[in-house]
């Protein structure tokens, strides 16, 4: 099998001499074992070159590497106490207006700090106790909130509510859940004249049952959680006109059928006059979408843009960003050509020109320069396990590299797009930030180096490569954690850990190859731990994550098999001691994999495991699988159920008994359909925990998988 291998281990120079510290499984949540900057709130001044961070309790601002003292929380504080206001902790995130003042947020009320005149003055406030979606907006200083289902905008000492009559209307939260890169249910305008809102209508979604069992006597607490193939909720757009205090509807329903009452509306989007409002609207079976513009002034259609269609799906998850200075004009992203890529547009819904093109992903936009000549954008050009920052010329699609460094690149652009703060790691860096000169195409200032918060310890090295897929043509990326100081000859219990899922990427040009420290705490224990990126995760073009459709499960095996043929050549690795581990839809592959290949995996350890996707939400579901009625052989191939017969070894499956993403059914059916093949299965639930164990019981569940592999796999 042809492999490549391109980072060979990570070893510091401050690690060249043997260090033996090891691990406890009660660090494994500790966050200073991971790299700290130690500069934070990173931006520009103004309109300026001048630059500003926060190091420990002190605000620094001024030229890049020559930046001074402007601000400590000491002085900070007793301009509070004066102020009346309580005194703070921590230095607060804040935003720098200009050289002479500083904004930021405290207990309900927005604040600016003033240097010269070393006073403060509120500029808004906002409710905290029981207020949720918080969303002010930064012209006004207006907020809008909810609490439980209700929405409040608050303009001045003026609120405005939107309340709800029942638990099945749902106002400004996040709809269609959290699919299509919705985060929100808010949304200025450009000037702050209006909102735009989300209006859901659940009642015609069937109650999914959790229970609270604290209670005295257990009591139920129902959600909604519309299933594949059934019944989805409905979904309209507001406008809050903050100076007529009035709200209206957009009119996004031709009619009134299901269908169009199914529709998802996504990526809103204002343009600049606020006399439009864009709606990327998604059919249910997303695979056809339409860009819509409605008039603001009474919520009547205007026109479609434009029409993307495709036979798999289509999954618009970034907004239109308007270009500046080009009011006219806007970029749209598309996969389209088969890799997302910025397209642009006019307002008329004429494509000017593909921005972008190439075998390659470009991930966001970070920004524009001050004519509105450029685009800045990130993009996986160089590697497609990194991410680096470009610019891109509107007219000539001309794209430069501003951040060369070997690593994945978190930037900030100048208002003039003439400079750059860049804060990247790689796996052989913890972490680095500088300044860099645009025009002159180097740095001008570093801002701070880490070191390895690892250097006492024993470190395992970890080689990053790359091997074929089952198709034998594409290239798939893997992450290997190898023992410490392993000895010649011997051989180590190894563990595949897997997700495997669509927009997922596990192995990449980070800081521990995007690893964590219970992998390295396994590794010290002894343990190989590897993992891939099949097809079907993200960053790697349409096909590559697509391939999967209406068979989710089928070649992400196939390909996770190829890891273990690769493993299989490895003089270290034992065959006979060989596990699988994943959480979620890594749960699902951990499950598929142990039940078709026994004879490969000794034990298996599966968490909130998806088991049959019938059972698994509209969303996401019908996007990858269609409905159950649509693909009745393809939810059954891949259903865990009938398969349960097949199970073989140690199987540990975990659940936490209030998730609402991947619902306790999944894990008692499959139990069930073990208790009636006669095979005998581990389980353990976590009480009161959703999808993700959270907080310090997350070092429970290290352990209990841990004692687990020592018990059953070493």
């Amino acid at each position: 099998m042809k492999k490549t291998l391109f980072v060979v281990a990570l070893m510091l120079s401050v690690s060249v001499l043997a260090q033996d510290k090891m691990l406890s499984s009660k660090q494994l949540m500790t966050r200073g074992l991971y790299p700290q900057a130690t500069m934070w709130g990173l931006q520009f001044v103004g309109n300026g070159n001048q630059i500003a961070y926060i190091q420990d309790t002190v605000l620094y601002m001024g030229a890049p590497g020559k930046a001074k003292a402007r601000l400590t929380l000491g002085d900070l504080n007793k301009v509070l106490v004066a102020s009346g206001e309580e005194s703070m902790r921590y230095m607060p995130s804040c935003k720098i207006l200009n050289d002479k003042e500083v904004r930021f947020s405290t207990k309900g009320k927005i604040l600016v700090y003033n240097f010269s005149k070393r006073t403060l003055s509120v500029v808004a406030n906002y409710p905290t106790d029981g207020a949720k979606n918080i969303d002010i907006e930064e012209t006004g200083f207006k907020s809008a909130y909810t609490e439980n289902n209700n929405l409040y905008i608050k303009n001045g000492s003026k609120v405005f509510s939107i309340e709800s009559p029942d638990q099945d209307i749902v106002y400004g939260q996040s709809v269609h859940r959290n699919e299509f890169g919705i985060e929100k249910g808010t949304f200025w305008s450009p000037q702050g004249n209006f909102l735009a809102f989300y209006r859901m209508d659940q009642s015609m979604v069937t109650d999914y049952p959790l229970v609270n069992t604290t209670a005295r006597i257990a009591r139920e607490q129902p959600f909604k959680y519309p299933m594949a193939g059934m019944k989805s909720h409905e979904v309209t757009v507001g406008i809050y006109d903050a100076a007529q205090g009035t709200v209206l509807y957009l009119d996004s329903r031709r009619d009134e059928s299901v269908a169009e009452r199914e529709n998802y509306l996504t990526n809103l989007s204002w343009d600049p006059a606020e006399e439009y409002l864009y709606i990327a609207k998604v059919n249910r079976e997303q695979n056809r979408m339409w860009l819509e513009r409605y008039y603001v002034s009474d919520g009547e259609f205007d026109t479609v843009l434009f029409v993307e269609s495709n036979s798999r799906y289509v999954e618009p998850c970034d907004p239109m960003v308007f270009v500046p200075n080009h009011g006219d004009q806007f970029l749209w992203f598309s996969l389209r050509d088969g890799y997302k890529h910025l397209y642009l547009y006019n307002t008329d819904g004429q494509m000017l020109r593909q921005i972008t093109k190439g075998n390659y992903e470009v991930e966001g936009i970070i920004g524009f320069d001050e004519k509105g000549e450029n685009v800045f954008v990130y993009a996986n050009k160089e590697s497609a396990i990194g991410r680096a920052a470009y610019r891109v010329n509107l007219s000539t699609g001309e794209m430069v590299l501003l951040t060369p460094a070997k690593g994945t690149h978190s930037v900030v652009i100048n208002p003039k797009g003439t400079m750059l703060i860049d804060s990247y790691n790689s796996v052989e860096n913890p972490g680095c930030a500088q300044v860099i000169d645009i025009k002159k195409g180097k740095p001008v200032a570093k801002l701070y180096q880490l070191d390895n918060p690892l250097a006492e310890y024993a470190m395992p090295d970890i080689k990053m490569g790359s091997i074929k897929a089952a198709d034998g043509v594409t290239d798939l990326y893997y992450r290997l954690i190898t023992p410490p100081n392993m000895k010649a000859g011997e051989k180590y219990p190894t563990l595949v850990y897997v997700y495997g899922g669509p927009h997922s990427q596990l192995v990449t040009d980070t800081w521990l190859g995007g690893g964590n420290l219970y992998f390295l705490f396994l590794a010290q224990q002894g343990y190989v731990v590897f993992t891939l990126d099949n097809r079907g995760t993200d960053n790697r073009g349409f096909e590559f994550e697509s391939c999967t459709h209406r068979q989710l499960g089928t070649i992400e095996m196939a390909d996770q098999m190829e890891g273990v043929k690769f493993l299989h050549t490895l003089p270290y690795v034992d065959k006979d001691r060989m596990g699988v581990e994943g959480w979620s839809f890594g749960g699902f592959m951990t499950i598929t994999m142990k039940l078709a290949h026994p004879e490969v995996f000794k034990v298996g350890c599966a968490g909130g495991p998806v088991i049959d996707w019938k059972w698994y939400e509209i969303m996401y579901g019908e996007r990858y699988m269609d409905t159950p009625q649509e693909n009745p052989d393809g939810y059954a191939k891949n259903s865990l159920l009938g398969k349960a017969k097949d199970l073989q070894g140690r199987l540990l499956v975990i659940h936490g008994a209030e998730d609402n993403t991947v619902v306790w059914q999944h894990s008692i059916e499959f139990i069930d359909a073990c208790i009636k093949a006669g095979k005998q299965v581990d389980y353990f639930i976590y009480p009161h925990h959703e999808h993700n164990v959270r907080g310090y019981d997350r070092i429970h569940l290290y352990e209990k998988m841990f004692d687990y592999y020592e018990t059953f796999l070493k």
